[in-house]
């Protein structure tokens, strides 16, 4: 790894010299034979083991942690973990991110980066891996590729959230959470054990909100939330070496869509902002007005699994069975204008429905010196997809005289019917482009792993996965779809009003958004050339061998040295709103040293591991203006990306009662290879991702004698400025303007005290939430900022708090 001079790099310095100094003093700091009393277990490597023994640079969250930073879902967890990043803004549309590697498209022809599985259940879709926290044992957070125990689609990194299964004790918890905008969040668990090999476990999330934006002109509420999960778990131990775990989840949302916070002033109508858009001149999203007006505004998915587990003992092996059935709806419409006007109204709505089948089978043992797993998966999924675009002929009238071709809906109007006293309209007919995507995807892979114990203190783990992937893939654009303006036509046309425009109904049968003139002449797999109402297929298969080579050596007892070399793999697929594109699979190759120790057994627990990686074929989608001007399109471009970086966690118990912790991230991303499709040559640039990200956190337990006891916790997350290139203003993701700046560094921090009763059977909370209330600009939109001059933005959750009231039994 190679390090230049530059300010972050010289900070890291700085960090380097003073952990040799901290690994060097290690002998010194280690010399007790104590045991650890809170060794925290994790399944990383597919098998249970302390977390400080796994050679792999990961993160674990506790049920504790999630409840004192309030947590809904993982998208109010991602500050507290540097290097992982959550965009929760729209929950069926999430993206996940670590160490900067992450998959930009949601839609369902392409696949995600970071892989998510929830009780070793992989969540193929976005639109299903932003699930609500209920009843959650940990999560583990896994940076770098984990292909070979995991499976595809983890080339960044993965994240296996662990869910409580049935104990062999009568218990329930009842919780009730009560915060800012009239949240009201209540769960209830059970966990009934009927006989002495057979227990049930239930539980249950109710979850509402009013919103925190509001309407200027309506007075609406915008960011309601209102959300339920469920699970019922039953755990049967039908021999003494045969366990069998059957769950059944849902998990539901009907909130509001992200709302458009318009930035440009507005003329007195039916006048229309300028074009291009003049960013000098832009609003402070936080004071300027929000007026939406999109026609059934609102997100929600309806997502129900079924997954088995059996787990049976053959002798010093144990055979894992994992089976799995999901299906999920969603739906998210959403203002794309930030506007309230008939003359620049556009929105989006995306519609999926899905359905997904998951088998793995997997052995492990341990044979003499070698603790081994070899297993095989099956994976299949039917994915449909529907990209709806809807506007008014008003706004088709704005978008074509702004590019200059012309204004015939207002012309025919104000030139002609109007004037004739002509009893019917051209304008405020509704007008809907929609494309339609399915795919069938099948998944089949074989793995092994194994470490070998080369002497007591050194171990050797080789590892590999072979995956096959095969994709079918359809679109179908059908046109246009104006109903009303189209009868509007045909009784003028006949009325011979037309003809004395020289115009016709024909000329009217046009489609802006999903244009597929351009795409004349590409062929299809399924023998055809792209066109309207025409469907095209693309079918494709990929293959990859994924290894992972590890070695690990204990300098002492309680300090682990380890080097690896890991790749990983992503399918390759093809852009939902792209007729007849296609990508190749994304290949990372990732090389690490680090260690892992526990000062004092274990009061102090320090470990660091270094990293670099190469991405090659990276997709990401962008917003792209065609050559000349037009409506910006989302394209699929590709890159190859490289990254050095750090990985940094420490936890002290620093007395009986007061523990100090913290982790941090320094990376260094750019791009090896990017030509953007406007002929932008960013390689050498940044990525976008910030040098640091760090978390800190303390808790401090007050004795309170024979009242019980108070436990005060505070948590800080820092996210530094993101890193400009020179095509990052048009994604709006970094930039500075007169009146805000996005990309900017994040600062938040959260407090929280609770009281335990003396049997620890009733807990009561408060917290705050973004104590000092910093307020970030998230993003700039500019999907119609070149067409209909309408730019807007999205800002972050202000400052929220709360009470909560537990009772244990």
């Amino acid at each position: 790894m190679k390090f230049s001079n530059s300010p972050g790099r010289q900070g890291l310095r700085a960090l380097l010299a003073t952990t040799v100094a901290a690994i060097t003093m290690t002998p010194a700091l280690a010399q007790g034979d104590a045991e650890p009393d809170d060794i925290i277990v994790v399944t990383a490597q597919q098998r249970e083991q302390s977390s400080q023994d796994v050679p792999i640079s990961l993160l674990v969250l506790d049920s504790e942690f999630i409840d004192a930073v309030a947590a809904d879902d993982m998208g109010d967890l991602d500050a507290f973990v540097p290097g992982l990043d959550v965009s929760n803004g729209s929950p069926t549309q999430p993206r996940y991110s670590i160490r900067g590697i992450t998959t930009s498209d949601f839609g369902v022809g392409t696949d995600p980066a970071v892989g998510i599985y929830v009780d070793g259940i992989y969540a193929a879709r976005s639109g299903a891996s932003l699930l609500a926290f209920n009843d959650v044992e940990r999560i583990e957070v896994l940076k770098g590729p984990q292909g070979t125990l995991f499976g595809r689609n983890s080339a960044a990194g993965a994240v296996s959230i662990v869910t409580r299964a049935p104990s062999d004790e009568l218990e329930g918890r009842l919780g009730v959470r009560l915060g800012s905008h009239n949240r009201i969040r209540t769960e209830a668990m059970f966990n009934l054990p009927i006989t002495d090999n057979l227990a049930v476990r239930a539980n249950v999330l109710l979850n509402q909100a009013d919103g925190w934006l509001t309407d200027a002109d309506t007075g609406e509420d915008y960011r309601r939330e209102d959300a339920t999960a469920d699970r019922i778990t039953v755990r049967w131990d039908a021999t003494p070496s045969t366990e069998i775990l059957l769950r059944h989840s849902r998990d539901s949302i009907d909130q509001d869509a992200r709302p458009a916070i318009g930035i440009v002033s507005l003329p007195p109508a039916p006048g229309t902002p300028p074009i291009p858009a003049d960013s000098t001149a832009f609003l402070d999203p936080f004071s300027a007005p929000i007026r939406n007006d999109v026609v059934a505004n609102g997100e929600s998915r309806e997502l129900s699994e079924t997954t088995l587990t059996v787990n049976q003992d053959i002798g010093a092996m144990t055979l894992t069975s994992l089976t799995s059935y999901r299906e999920f709806q969603t739906r998210n419409r959403e203002d794309e204008d930030g506007t309230n006007r008939i003359e620049t109204y556009f929105d989006t709505n995306n519609v999926e429905d899905n359905e997904a089948f998951y088998q793995e089978f997997r052995l492990a043992g341990t044979s003499g010196h070698v603790d081994w797993l070899i297993g095989a998966s099956y994976y299949d999924e039917t994915a449909q997809q529907t990209s709806h675009t809807f506007t008014y002929t008003d706004t088709v009238n704005t978008v074509l005289g702004n590019l200059g071709l012309g204004t015939p809906f207002t012309d025919l109007e104000y030139g002609l019917l109007v004037p004739f006293g002509v009893p019917a309209t051209l304008l405020g007919h509704g007008w809907d482009e929609s494309m339609y995507n399915e795919g069938e995807f099948t998944a089949r892979a074989l793995y092994g792993d194994m470490i070998w114990s080369v002497t007591d203190r050194m171990n050797l783990t080789l590892g590999v996965r072979y995956t096959e992937d095969e994709k079918s893939f359809r679109w179908l654009n059908g046109g246009r779809q104006a109903g009303t303006l189209d009868q509007t036509l045909a009784l003028l046309d006949g009325a011979g009003v037309l003809a004395l425009a020289g115009a016709s109904p024909a000329d009217f049968q046009f489609d802006f958004v999903f244009d597929l003139s351009p795409l004349a002449g590409v062929v299809c797999n399924n023998g055809v050339n792209v066109a309207e109402n025409v469907a095209c297929v693309m079918e494709d298969s990929w293959n990859n061998l994924s290894p992972r080579v590890v070695i690990d050596y204990r300098l002492t007892d309680n300090v682990m040295i380890y080097g690896s070399f890991t790749e990983g793999y992503k399918a390759g697929g093809y852009n939902s709103v792209e007729v007849g594109s296609r990508f190749e699979n994304e290949t990372v190759t990732s090389w690490e040293v680090g260690f892992k120790s526990d000062f004092l057994n274990p009061d102090l627990l320090l470990n660091v591991s270094a990293f670099s990686y190469v991405y090659e074929d990276k997709q990401s989608i962008r917003l792209v203006v065609p050559t000349g001007g037009g409506v910006p399109q989302y394209l699929v471009q590709t890159s190859d990306d490289e990254a050095v970086g750090v990985d940094i966690e420490a936890d002290w118990m620093a007395t009986d009662t007061l523990r100090l912790s913290g982790s941090a991230q320094w990376l260094d991303s750019t791009h090896k290879r990017r030509v953007d499709n406007n002929g932008a040559d960013l390689a050498g640039e940044p990525t976008g991702e910030p040098f640091w990200n760090i978390a800190l956190g303390a808790d401090y337990t007050f004795d309170w004698a024979e009242h019980g006891e108070i436990v005060l916790q505070a948590n800080h997350a820092y996210r530094g400025e993101t890193r400009c290139n020179s095509q990052s203003v048009l994604q709006g993701t970094c930039g500075g303007y007169d009146a805000f700046a996005t990309g900017e560094a994040r600062n938040r921090t959260d407090l929280r005290a609770r009281w335990i009763s003396p049997d620890e059977d009733i807990t009561v909370s408060v917290f705050v939430n973004n104590l000092f209330d910093n307020r970030y600009v998230e993003g700039v939109n500019n999907i119609t900022a070149d067409t209909l001059g309408t730019p807007f933005a999205t800002i972050s959750q202000p400052r929220v708090w709360g009470v909560e009231f537990g009772y244990d039994f």
